[in-house]
């Protein structure tokens, strides 16, 4: 007798949204309150659920994975909120005389930023699975959700329902591999899992410093590729010395990995203060050196010449 194959996300939460394309993806949700949909399934009660709603009266998901938003991002919703109202309703379930919010947690907050007192919302029932399927689904594959909230997203989902990243994989319609490079960032040092969430690094550079065998390492690399504004090859070039060194016995140091701590922040400045790369060497134990700052185009290096207040002919 066959196992029993476990339902693709999407499936189950059919009754909350409406059809399902053949790719799994979840049809708008104005299609499915204006009624054009040809292929809506009969639902009776999808009607009778579209409700204009006390902002007050919603709780938070909680188990939305985002944890950072962009404000200036919200403002301009708020703003076309207030130009032209809410165009897509949030999705909420009852909770006694309340709401907790399933999906939409950016609108509301927009809605409540152009201080309205009202918002549209389809009243829906839902288990706490669906809640929490629902709330990756709608941030899962956004480009603003950083890594560090998607691996504890992924890590929520599989602890909650105590599911293997296979079952995971297969549920959410993602490959194995994708949950399990994810998952191993939380591995990481607390201050490199901080670059991420800053932006400061990518999951290129996370994944590639992850290969190194210790903490130390791993927290070395990291601040030396976001000082130097290191790229992902570059980093992943540096790995595989140090890896390769370690098979014959003469393990490379990093590019600049043992510099003083005062010099990589002073590189780091300079770097975010210039928006370019900015190497510091020095020799004689400091008493000597040089400033490297790179550009890549002619406007970069006018740009940069202009901001340290350096004037340069138009022909040298």
């Amino acid at each position: 007798m066959g196992t029993k194959k476990i339902k693709h996300l999407g499936r189950g939460l059919q009754s909350l949204l409406g059809p399902i394309s053949n790719s799994g993806q979840v049809v708008e949700f104005e299609k499915a309150i204006d009624g054009k949909s040809a292929n809506f399934p009969p639902d009776n009660e999808l009607r009778s659920s579209m409700k204009e709603i006390s902002i007050d009266s919603v709780m938070p998901n909680p188990y939305q994975p985002r944890t950072k938003w962009d404000d200036e991002k919200l403002t301009d919703l708020a703003n076309s909120i207030k130009a032209n109202g809410v165009v897509q309703p949030i999705i909420v379930r009852p909770m006694g005389s309340n709401y907790e919010l399933i999906a939409g947690e950016r609108r509301l907050r927009a809605a409540k930023l152009a201080q309205l007192e009202t918002i549209p919302a389809l009243v829906r029932k839902a288990s706490d699975e669906q809640l929490l399927e629902l709330a990756l689904v709608e941030n899962i594959h956004r480009t603003d959700l950083n890594p560090i909230e998607r691996a504890l997203a992924y890590r929520k989902y599989l602890d909650m329902f105590g599911l293997t990243q296979v079952q995971a994989a297969e549920r959410l319609g993602e490959d194995r591999s994708v949950i399990a490079n994810y998952i191993r960032l939380l591995d990481l040092p607390s201050e490199i899992k901080q670059m991420l969430i800053n932006n400061e690094l990518s999951m290129g550079h996370a994944r590639a410093i992850l290969s190194l065998p210790t903490d130390e390492l791993r927290r070395k690399l990291a601040n030396r590729a976001m000082a130097g504004r290191l790229s992902v090859r570059e980093v992943e070039r540096l790995v595989r010395l140090y890896l390769q060194g370690g098979k014959t016995g003469d393990k490379p140091r990093f590019i600049g990995v043992n510099k003083p701590p005062h010099i990589i922040e002073l590189e780091t400045n300079l770097s975010k203060h210039l928006g370019t790369r900015v190497v510091i060497r020095t020799k004689r134990k400091g008493q000597q050196g040089r400033i490297i700052i790179e550009f890549g185009s002619i406007d970069e290096f006018d740009r940069i010449t202009e901001q340290i207040g350096l004037e340069i002919m138009e022909k040298i």
